[in-house]
């Protein structure tokens, strides 16, 4: 007994001090990352998997946790892993991109060492380099606010992730070559929902209950509209940030954004078709999954929903009925007392825009007439042992030059509050 009562007051001692200190939880992943045969389409493909699956495993964490992830490469090509949307505020070397950290070698490891500081919502990460998206290798990321920040909206009874966008039946060392060739990306063969194609998910609910779905865009050339059949979308969050909560029948979600909606199942007790929806493209590419009731009396039954086509207007619109939320805690609350931005003096004006030229026989996409080329030591690394010569400051000019494109490897550096003006 006495044995007993000195080991509690070891481990009471050791959560004190770990309490004193004050350190974030720490979350450990093992990733082993492989080639492998995967059928999305119907089609046999090399995919890329993580610890065998694909979709990857999806990370789980709470903000200010501290995410441990070993990546071992068994690919036969270097690899990069990114974190879309995770903003690094205290390991930008961590990003996972060519200009920030040395690929992994075939056959060698890297430990991403990462904090989700200040941060809520939904994101996903994403291989990097050499078109590697376009064979998979990609997975969600969920932060979760800490018990005692409040959050706009009651716990939901379900959380889903949806991770969507177009996919290729070529394999990306073939789409690759493609683009080396000069040429453009062909149209996408279909639409994945995590996965898999057309009818090949099911999502299941409680009747009367409310449910958070989780959407990211992780396709390559294509926006896409989600909608469900029978059902509104109430839009909670967007890309981290908790939105005014407007009801939409449906939603665009463009590259690389992630968002959430809440769905109450308030029909009567069916299965209802869920849809995704290419947006801007001659063709209409679909695919549905399966939104059931667990005391469904049917199964799915009438047209499948339709959208927004190639209503550039409509989309602006929506999203432009974005906004934030102002009355709802963030992931903490703000310490440092109110931030005053109409107060911060604009200092730099530059106004960008994109184009698609050819460069020396291939496509290249340029900002401001600079087409990026990757340095072959990381743009950290040069900044922080003031190797000269791997980048140039300045070269990209603070307005459009209608000029011709050409290749420069750039880092801008932003010293004040700077204003951006975008033009397509």
């Amino acid at each position: 007994m006495g044995e007993y009562r000195s080991i509690c007051s070891l481990l009471f001692l050791a959560l004190l001090l770990s309490s004193t200190h004050g350190e974030s939880p720490y979350r450990f992943y093992d990733w082993n990352v492989t080639y492998g045969d995967i059928y999305p389409l119907g089609v046999k493909q090399r995919g890329i998997l993580i610890n065998g699956q694909f979709p990857g495993p999806q990370i789980e964490s709470v903000t200010n946790d501290n995410l441990i992830v070993s990546v071992f490469n068994a690919l036969d090509e270097p690899l990069l892993i990114s974190w879309n949307g995770v903003q690094q505020r205290r390991n930008s070397w961590q990003d996972g991109v060519y200009g920030t950290n040395c690929p992994i070698p075939p056959g060698q490891n890297f430990t991403y060492v990462l904090q989700v500081k200040d941060q809520i919502g939904s994101y996903f990460y994403f291989p990097s380099l050499a078109l590697h998206k376009a064979a998979g290798g990609y997975g969600g990321i969920r932060i979760l606010s800490r018990p005692r920040i409040p959050v706009p909206f009651p716990p939901p009874a379900g959380d889903f992730t949806l991770l969507a966008g177009d996919w290729f039946k070529q394999n990306h060392t073939d789409l690759k070559a493609i683009l080396d060739g000069g040429h453009d990306l062909p149209f996408p063969d279909g639409l994945l929902i995590n996965g898999r194609g057309s009818n090949g998910n099911t999502f299941t609910v409680d009747q009367g209950k409310t449910y958070r779905f989780r959407i990211s865009n992780v396709g390559l050339t294509t926006s896409i509209n989600f909608r469900i059949q029978g059902h509104k979308l109430l839009l909670v969050e967007v890309e981290g940030t908790h939105s005014l909560q407007n009801t939409y029948d449906s939603l665009d979600i463009h590259l690389g954004q992630s968002l959430s909606v809440l769905v109450t199942a308030d029909q009567p007790p069916q299965d209802y078709i869920m849809v995704f929806s290419t947006r801007f493209t001659s063709q209409i590419l679909t695919s549905t999954a399966t939104l059931h009731y667990s005391n469904s009396a049917g199964s799915v039954s009438g047209a499948i929903p339709g959208g927004p086509t190639t209503q550039i207007d409509w989309s602006l619109e929506q999203a432009r009925s974005f906004r934030r939320n102002l009355t709802a805690s963030g992931p903490r609350p703000n310490p440092q007392g109110s931030y005053h931005y109409g107060l911060i003096n604009v200092t730099h004006t530059m106004r960008l825009a994109n184009s698609a030229p050819i460069i020396n026989g291939k496509q290249r996409y340029a900002v401001n007439s600079v087409s990026f080329i990757p340095a072959d030591t990381p743009l950290k690394l040069a900044d922080y042992f003031k190797i000269s010569g791997v980048f140039s400051l300045g070269s990209i000019q603070d307005s459009p030059t209608g000029g011709g494109a050409y290749l420069q490897t750039v880092r801008l550096f932003i010293w004040a509050y700077i204003k951006f003006y975008w033009f397509y």
